[in-house]
């Protein structure tokens, strides 16, 4: 059985076309496209939750962006810096800095979302392996102040790099840290 948001495919506006506002104002001039090589593209930090974000932009239609999927609770779109061919943003609808603040319907519509966009990525770029990147927070190296995973390709030519220094886990400690974290899950409900 197809889940209805696997039949939403939707296209409204194409790289190089901003969509009218829904107010009737004019929309912005379309963004022109990163010339090849021009380097790697520097963000300004945005370190405020509240402060609009490129994300909010994109979602305005202010922003054109090369469209992957969208339906109502989530859009993908390709990454204007890559770390490799195929690398693909996917972002809730809800306006939303970290994960953790997320209502469950927009979760839950990542979660349907991701491993479709998974497939399509292997499927497009013919890596056997990906990355799925999300970060919460500065300290995080959250850049962009809105929820959005990254999904990057791994192949010869590129892909997410990454240092992993594993500790060792002590056995009191991860009783203590299981407890307080099934404590926390109780209190939502859960």
């Amino acid at each position: 059985m197809t889940h209805p948001e696997s039949q939403r495919r939707l296209n409204p506006a194409p790289l190089g076309e901003a969509k009218t506002p829904a107010s009737g104002a004019a929309a912005e001039p379309a963004v022109p496209a990163v010339p090849a090589g021009a380097g790697a593209i520097q963000y300004a930090a945005m370190r405020e939750p509240q402060a609009t974000t490129v994300f909010d932009r994109i979602l305005a239609g202010e922003i054109p962006c090369y469209r992957i999927y969208e339906d109502e609770h989530v859009l993908a779109f390709l990454d204007i810096g890559p770390l490799s061919h195929g690398h693909t943003l996917l972002i809730p609808k809800e306006r939303r800095a970290h994960l953790h603040e997320l209502s469950d319907d927009s979760a839950a519509a990542l979660g349907r979302a991701l491993p479709r966009l998974c497939r399509a990525v292997m499927r497009a770029s013919g890596a056997s392996a990906y990355n799925v990147l999300q970060n919460n927070g500065t300290r995080a190296h959250q850049v962009v102040m809105h929820v959005h995973f990254h999904i990057i390709p791994k192949t010869s030519a590129g892909g997410l790099g990454i240092g992993w220094q594993a500790g060792s886990l002590d056995e009191a400690a991860a009783r203590q840290v299981v407890e307080e974290m099934r404590r926390a899950l109780a209190e939502e409900g859960v």
